[in-house]
């Protein structure tokens, strides 16, 4: 075997020995075999649940006419009284806004095997709003009141945070003195001294609670009892990313 020869598998094998390997356990990433030592990537997640301090409901009326022009007539006047209602509730304008509004024709399908089309009805407009408060504790008061004012179509509440960034503003401080425990654990298992912060990134992930089941009402009693509403508690999850490098 020439000189050449060994001198192209000592090269060889310097090059191997030089590049990293990928180790993955329990969802972190170890990068060994680098110049300055093995890089370790992983996250840190930590979860906030707070009392919601806002609320979002939804509220609408369905009417029905002969023609369009009736039925729109009709749905607005009904939406001003609902929008009305709300407002008498303390709810803000700015904290009011429309959400949908649909016209359509109405058609009867019942009985039509004789080949006959469809008997036409008339049109049917829907007309919906969402509004927000901080008023957590009246959320019941208020679906009252909007009912009682001729609402047809109640859904939501929606809680949440009006601030989420607030909420999480603890939990970077838990999270990284989380990490920082890993990390050396990792150095401490795989027999490095210790650990160098690389990198560190955000990735935060704002969960809402989901809506409640839609509530359709027609009338209420108004010596009836206020809908009971339970705010519960808005759950926020931050995550972070980190790479720390082991060192001897």
């Amino acid at each position: 075997m020439t000189k050449q020869m060994f001198a192209v598998m000592a090269t060889g094998l310097a090059l191997m020995a030089a590049a990293p390997a990928i180790a993955q356990q329990g969802g972190s990433t170890v990068a060994t075999a680098t110049a300055q030592g093995p890089i370790l990537s992983f996250s840190v997640s930590e979860e906030v649940r707070s009392r919601p301090d806002q609320a979002t409901v939804g509220a609408g009326v369905t009417t029905t006419a002969a023609t369009a022009v009736e039925a729109m007539r009709a749905n607005a006047a009904a939406m001003d009284k609902l929008i009305a209602a709300a407002k008498a509730r303390g709810i803000k304008a700015e904290d009011i806004q429309t959400s949908g509004i649909n016209l359509s024709p109405q058609y009867d399908y019942n009985n039509r095997t004789d080949g006959q089309p469809p008997r036409f009805l008339g049109y049917q407009v829907s007309n919906s709003v969402r509004a927000t408060t901080s008023k957590i504790d009246a959320i019941g008061p208020l679906l009252d009141a909007l009912v009682a004012a001729g609402g047809t179509n109640i859904d939501g509440p929606w809680f949440g945070m009006n601030d989420p960034e607030a909420q999480l503003a603890g939990a970077r401080g838990t999270a990284i003195k989380a990490a920082e425990a890993k990390a050396q654990d990792y150095a401490r298992l795989a027999g490095f001294r210790g650990v160098e912060l690389v990198t560190i990134g955000e990735g935060g992930s704002f969960g809402p609670q989901p809506p409640m089941p839609m509530v359709r009402s027609v009338a209420m009693d108004a010596s009836a009892k206020a809908t009971p509403v339970e705010p519960g508690r808005v759950s926020n999850t931050l995550t972070l990313n980190f790479q720390y490098r082991l060192v001897r």
